[in-house]
């Protein structure tokens, strides 16, 4: 009884939670709080006066703790049970839909948006607690500050877990993107979702959603997806429907992925778009060089960044959209030997990255020029971070990454601070034991060896860190500039003008 008192309590703090910070109706509250006491097998609510609570994340604990030693859940499934209790208290699809629209039209969709995000937080849904683990630090650039991150808020599976994901995988839903994810209880293969609510636009006349994403690798990172389970393809109607969501949206910049492999995302199959915050790095970068565009009222630039991109500006959404089409066709067709890039071979090569913004009246398209053109010296990508690097990120270079934000595995976490007891004299380096391929730090033997010859071995632990840190920025600088199609050196420079006059028609007289 005393613990079935406890828990009631808890349920009626849970309840009191959501309607502060989840919009939970007090219409509502019989109803979800009866159905916890069914789900608890609780057979009255709290004897007592329960006050407000500071802290939710204890509460959930205790309750998840409960249900799991009762047999209401299994061992090792604690988040998709956390998930599915706290969507019990989250209002209905409809009811946060309605919310959100209220709010746009009283207070403005910055507001609306603001809520939601809010709301995103407070139910658990982008778990905070496990993005504040990631380690994140600012580096200095050459040509413009650099935010990198170590991933540690996707938590490591175990081997029974990752044997258990492989077993409950069913198809549905299609991906991780999908609408139907609302309200899916989730399994070994596939996150919990009872607390997603995704917020309905229109773009380009067709039905898309938003939601946040629960990783949050930048400010209000959030994601924008079709309704429809389809391949992601950058095309005109890609850069309209872009155009379209920044005037939904004017405060969120929105960007799409190439939609190849190797320059593309990790989602090539359902068609989204990553936006946010106008936070990241490649914002601030200045413009290089302004061209006069064939087309009347649009300026195109280049920008003095790691990569290579053109730049679209314009006050009329028709002519930025025509524009920034115009300049996606030209580049898939587009070869220059003398620079090393070839459009298509058996298959398409050039592709675009394209990010949206609305400021100042006008509207802008950075397109980030990609090519994913492999040959037997650089069997991962021409324009891929080269082997040398790979110690630190061999994943994919995605929109995210190209912009200046860098999302670095976890796996680093554990190999640096090891790699600490090398700068500061614990252990003794040897290059050909590291060498040996069993060596947990053998991927990391050179990039060592280059930082003891710079800093010696009698460092402190945090002298040690930052000299280690010293090298990831550069390291991330130059990941960067493998993107570059056309490099940042003088015949890269003139290879990149030709593009812009030969190959675009651009006047170089602005």
């Amino acid at each position: 009884m005393k613990d079935q008192n406890k828990i009631a309590i808890c349920i009626e703090e849970l309840i009191i939670y959501a309607k502060k910070h989840l919009s939970l109706s007090k219409h509502d509250a019989h109803y979800v709080r009866n159905a916890l006491m069914e789900h608890f097998e609780i057979t009255a609510p709290a004897n007592n006066k329960v006050e407000e609570i500071t802290e939710i994340q204890p509460v959930i604990d205790t309750l998840v703790t409960y249900g799991i030693s009762n047999g209401y859940a299994k061992t090792n499934d604690e988040i998709l049970y956390e998930t599915k209790i706290f969507g019990m208290v989250t209002p209905a699809p409809s009811d946060i839909i309605t919310k959100f629209d209220v709010l746009a039209a009283t207070s403005g969709i910055e507001s609306a948006t603001d809520w939601y995000f809010d709301l995103s937080k407070a139910n658990n849904y982008i778990r905070m607690q496990d993005v504040n683990k990631n380690i994140m630090w600012d580096c200095s650039g050459s040509k413009g500050n650099l935010v990198v991150t170590i991933n540690l808020s996707k938590p490591e599976k175990d081997p029974a877990q990752i044997a258990a994901a492989l077993k409950a995988k069913t198809g549905y839903p299609a991906c991780m993107l999908c609408t139907s994810n609302v309200g899916f209880a989730g399994n070994a293969g596939h996150p919990a979702r009872q607390t997603l609510r995704i917020i309905p636009t229109t773009i380009n006349n067709e039905a898309w959603s938003i939601q946040y994403s629960p990783y949050q690798y930048y400010n209000k990172h959030l994601i924008a997806l079709c309704n429809d389970h389809r391949p992601m393809n950058v095309d005109k109607d890609c850069m309209t429907r872009l155009m379209d969501f920044v005037d939904n949206f004017p405060h969120f910049f929105i960007g799409s992925n190439a939609a190849l492999p190797i320059v593309g995302g990790s989602i090539l199959t359902h068609d989204h778009y990553q936006g946010g915050g106008k936070g990241l790095p490649m914002f601030t970068a200045e413009v290089k060089k302004s061209y006069k565009s064939p087309i009347k009222g649009v300026v195109i630039s280049t920008l003095d960044w790691y990569n290579s991109v053109v730049r679209i500006t314009s006050r009329n959404k028709v002519k930025a959209v025509k524009a920034a089409t115009y300049v996606l066709d030209k580049w898939a067709e587009y070869n220059d030997e003398s620079v090393g890039i070839s459009c298509k071979t058996d298959a398409q090569h050039n592709a675009i990255t394209p990010i949206a913004r609305y400021e100042d009246g006008k509207y802008i398209m950075d397109m980030i020029l990609r090519n994913n053109r492999t040959d037997d010296n650089h069997p991962f990508g021409i324009y891929h971070p080269t082997e040398n690097l790979h110690n630190i990120k061999k994943e994919g270079i995605g929109i995210i990454e190209v912009m200046g934000t860098f999302i670095l595995p976890g796996r680093l976490d554990s190999e640096l601070k090891e790699i600490t007891k090398y700068l500061d004299g614990t252990l003794l380096f040897d290059y050909d034991k590291l060498s040996d391929s069993k060596h947990p730090l053998t991927n990391h033997k050179d990039m060592i060896k280059s930082i003891i010859d710079k800093v010696g071995t009698n460092n402190t632990t945090e002298q040690a860190m930052v000299a280690i840190r010293d090298y990831i920025n550069i390291t991330c600088e130059q990941i960067l500039e493998c993107t570059a199609v056309f490099k940042n050196t003088e015949i890269g420079s003139a290879a990149f003008e030709k593009f812009i006059i030969n190959g675009l028609g651009c006047n170089s007289k602005k």
